[in-house]
């Protein structure tokens, strides 16, 4: 490894922000993430080595003051939690890598820190009964008969098809007529086949019948009230709507729906990774969070009816 310049750690940490904004175009936001999550580290080992840090001083730190960072950052006058601190270590990775690469200078430490176990949140899904009535409810709302109707339609491709919203609204007049099955693109451009329930397709198929505006091939078939592309705000704010009259938590949400997509069809017995390809998880993972969801609703079940319980 060659002799590194002993760049001040100030320095060092522009250089790595500006390799975020320029050559990978991270937002903004993203960038003063970064920025403050190093910061506060190389603060940190400044302190921890009592001296103004530089290049060496960052690539040279060992597993325990990586340690001694994590339990001040736990413990300190400002605690973390699990899930801030494990997004500060993945700073660090990045940050570390493209040391690396720049420098040619590797740690070895890092890879052997792990942080605190993240508890992942179970995913919130509705009652089977609830979503039918979030999908029927919208004939039957205030305004313009076709925006009933088209509101009817997204909420049927979030629940029948597992479509996140953003892939619904994303639909274009070159995915009709819809079939049984589509291709589409969802996060991280990631292509996945998914099927088309009849009723789905009659659902769209009756907003296109319905709808006031001309819609080229290549654009968005949904739309608002004045012919723009729908925004995922006005189908939310639908559901809220539809929550208070329909007394349904608040946990009832378009993206709801796609959860309850795959914990009803894993119930009905489908496999976790046709369930997976379905949702366009990248990780089976991912979708075995639905597992847990499942437990726990039998858990319920048996709580509320179980003699002895």
């Amino acid at each position: 490894m060659a002799v590194l310049q002993k760049i001040p750690a100030l320095e060092v940490l522009n250089i790595f922000i500006g390799h975020l904004s320029g050559e990978r175009r991270l937002a903004q936001k993203t960038c003063e993430a970064y920025a403050r999550d190093i910061s506060e580290f190389l603060g940190f080992l400044s302190s921890y080595l009592e001296k103004p840090i530089t290049l060496p001083d960052i690539v040279n730190v060992e597993a325990r003051g990586f340690r001694a960072y994590l339990v001040q950052r736990r413990r300190g006058n400002r605690p973390l939690s699990a899930a801030s601190i494990q997004r500060q270590l993945s700073a660090l990775r990045t940050f570390y890598r493209y040391i690396e690469r720049r420098w040619n200078a590797g740690n070895e430490a890092l890879p052997l820190i792990k942080g605190p176990r993240v508890k992942r949140p179970l995913p919130k899904a509705v009652s089977a009964s609830e979503a039918i009535k979030i999908i029927k409810d919208p004939l039957d709302s205030p305004g313009e008969p076709w925006i009933a109707v088209r509101n009817q339609a997204v909420l049927a491709l979030c629940y029948g098809s597992g479509l996140r919203i953003s892939e619904a609204l994303a639909l274009t007049g070159r995915d009709l007529p819809l079939r049984r099955q589509i291709q589409l693109r969802g996060k991280g451009n990631k292509a996945r086949v998914v099927p088309i329930l009849p009723a789905v397709a009659k659902a769209v198929s009756e907003y296109m019948r319905q709808t006031p505006f001309q819609l080229p091939p290549d654009q968005p078939i949904f739309r608002g009230a004045r012919g723009g592309v729908l925004r995922p705000e006005i189908i939310q704010a639908e559901v809220r709507r539809l929550r208070g009259a329909l007394g349904l938590p608040e946990t009832a949400t378009p993206h709801a729906l796609r959860h309850s997509f795959a914990t009803h069809l894993l119930a009905g017995g489908g496999d976790l990774r046709t369930i997976q390809q379905l949702l366009g998880h990248e990780s089976l993972s991912t979708t075995q969070r639905y597992t847990d969801v499942d437990t726990a609703r039998l858990m319920d079940i048996h709580a509320g009816a179980h003699p002895r319980a």
